[in-house]
């Protein structure tokens, strides 16, 4: 009898680790059991509607769209998390219509054409800011101690004015940073934010086609005519701006130095920025206006120790409104970008609420506005968050969802940053999916470039998903061969509607990885955490100290 009690007891002690598997699958099974594709498509078809006139910012067709996110929030039986306990989060917003004059005053007089040899943008809220200072050229105007790079190291630029090359180093050297995948410290914002940081009065960039990846065209279209920024407190940054090659090599020359040679210096570890004994006298005048627009936030409470803290599920509703008339057409509905990606975030909302699943922490549902003026309602709440960062585990981005079928593979921005990554990797592989990685998205700096990332500069590890290109049931190319005639017929256009091609299949197959994704780390121990070589490292551990 003694014997088979102790038998017994050995079984159960064995089978208890099998039963508290099973315990903890079952409430991801519930989740990716809710997950409803008809939700996905009457989500997806609304907001892409007329009706909504383009969901621009500071619009009814926006406000419409608004209104619209909360009242589902609400039905779900979500907390408000926004502002003040309501549904909404305010973004306040500046737009501002630059007029620059620069002319070069030594050492020889050189007036420099707007547009023809730059473009430039007050910094300040100001309708008029002003400085005549010296030019410093700064390399690549990166501090990086994790790459030993410090091209400010020793030079004083306060009030002067820096001029500093796009791209980073491993532009030129694929040794050094990461070769031809660029780091955020090759991103013009980064530059700025350096800029700023070293107490310049003035930022300018050397545009070429090739360390820019675009051309001048682009630079034009971008940064004239009427500008968007979010309300913040000024810094020393009184302009920034861009110059043409052709513009910075005759500046240079006026000083007795080359663009080459200083390029080749630049790209060298131990170059110190270098003062030129030249004086820019730059003026920029602006029509300032001031309005706001909003982030719309919902909270799953957790039900762990951890419920303080909580797990985000993002993406942009806004779009480009109405404008310039293409076929008869004028409004421009963003249907893939982002109404699929909102309505994405909806379906995994409700797909939580009505399973009754509640992780250790807590889930934020935020559908962010501005993202088309560049990423200012993830920026705002990043700035301003309505819980502390500290407390904020993850942030899942959903920009674009796969709307033409399912495919054999996902991808994701930010899995070689953080321990994100291997979780995200888990999760598809439990769908059968494989990970893919577009070179092209990792040299274009493309992890940069949406919602997640003001997170990211803030130290919270982030992943942005992409859609998958390998499609069942289509030859070999043909997912590449969309995304291709998508971003050259319908990206930022009217055709970008909801139409017969739009199928919920791929998007509830990247919800299901999302959704395993997020109760990975909702119900971890710990936080996840940056790799050792990311340059967002020291923000995560700032971040969460």
């Amino acid at each position: 009898m003694r014997t088979l009690t102790r038998s017994l007891a050995t079984a159960l002690c064995l089978a208890l680790p099998a039963a508290a598997q099973a315990q903890q699958a079952a409430p991801v099974s519930r989740v990716l059991q809710a997950l409803s594709a008809s939700t996905w498509t009457a989500h997806t078809r609304y907001l892409s509607d007329d009706l909504l006139e383009g969901r621009a910012p500071a619009t009814r067709g926006g406000l419409l769209a608004a209104r619209y996110i909360a009242a589902q929030f609400e039905r779900l039986g979500l907390e408000p998390a926004g502002d003040s306990g309501s549904w909404y989060h305010r973004i306040p917003v500046i737009t501002h219509l630059p007029a620059p004059a620069f002319t070069v005053t030594a050492p020889t007089a050189m007036p420099l054409g707007y547009k023809t040899d730059y473009v430039a943008w007050a910094m300040r809220n100001d309708t008029l800011v002003h400085t005549t200072a010296p030019v410093v050229f700064a390399g690549y105007g990166i501090t990086a101690p994790e790459w030993d790079w410090a091209d400010f190291d020793g030079v004083d630029v306060k009030g002067k004015i820096v001029l500093v090359l796009v791209n980073d180093p491993g532009l030129r050297d694929s040794t050094i940073f990461r070769g031809r995948e660029l780091t955020y410290y090759g991103r013009w914002t980064y530059k700025i934010e350096e800029a700023a940081r070293q107490g310049a009065a003035g930022v300018l960039f050397v545009h070429t086609d090739t360390s820019a990846t675009y051309g001048w065209s682009t630079v034009v279209g971008s940064w004239t005519g009427q500008q968007v920024r979010l309300e913040t407190p000024p810094t020393s940054l009184l302009f920034a701006g861009w110059l043409t090659e052709g513009t910075a090599r005759r500046l240079l020359a006026s000083a007795g130095q080359d663009l080459d040679s200083l390029t080749a210096r630049a790209t060298r570890r131990g170059f110190r920025a270098l003062p030129l004994g030249v004086t820019l006298d730059a003026t920029v005048q602006s029509q300032v206006a001031r309005s706001e627009t909003y982030n719309v936030v919902a909270r799953l409470p957790g039900r762990g120790p951890h419920r303080a803290e909580a797990v985000l599920i993002g993406g942009h509703y806004d779009h480009l409104g109405i404008g310039p008339a293409v076929d008869g057409d004028s409004i421009y509905n963003g249907a893939l970008d982002n109404a699929s990606g909102t309505a994405a975030v909806l379906t995994l909302a409700e797909a939580f609420a009505r399973s009754g699943v509640r992780p250790d922490r807590s889930l934020l549902f935020i559908a962010f506005g501005a993202e088309e003026s560049g990423l200012l309602g993830s920026g705002a709440f990043a700035e301003r968050p309505t819980l502390p960062l500290r407390d904020l585990a993850a942030v899942i981005n959903l920009d674009e969802s796969v709307v033409y079928g399912r495919t054999r593979d996902i991808a994701a921005l930010g899995t070689d940053q953080s321990s994100l990554g291997p979780v995200f990797t888990a999760a598809a592989r439990a769908e059968g999916l494989r990970l893919s990685v577009d070179p092209g998205a990792a040299a274009g700096g493309f992890f940069f470039r949406s919602d997640h990332f003001p997170f990211v500069r803030a130290g919270v590890p982030s992943l942005s998903l992409e859609q998958g290109k390998d499609f069942v049931g289509h030859p070999a190319g043909w997912g590449a061969e969309m995304a291709r005639t998508y971003g050259e017929k319908r990206y930022h256009q009217p055709a970008d509607e909801f139409g017969p091609e739009f199928t919920p299949d791929g998007t509830i197959q990247e919800l299901r990885v999302v959704a395993r994704t997020v109760m990975s780390v909702a119900n971890a121990p710990r936080q996840p955490t940056w790799n050792a070589n990311s340059e967002f490292r020291a923000a995560g551990e700032a971040r969460v100290r």
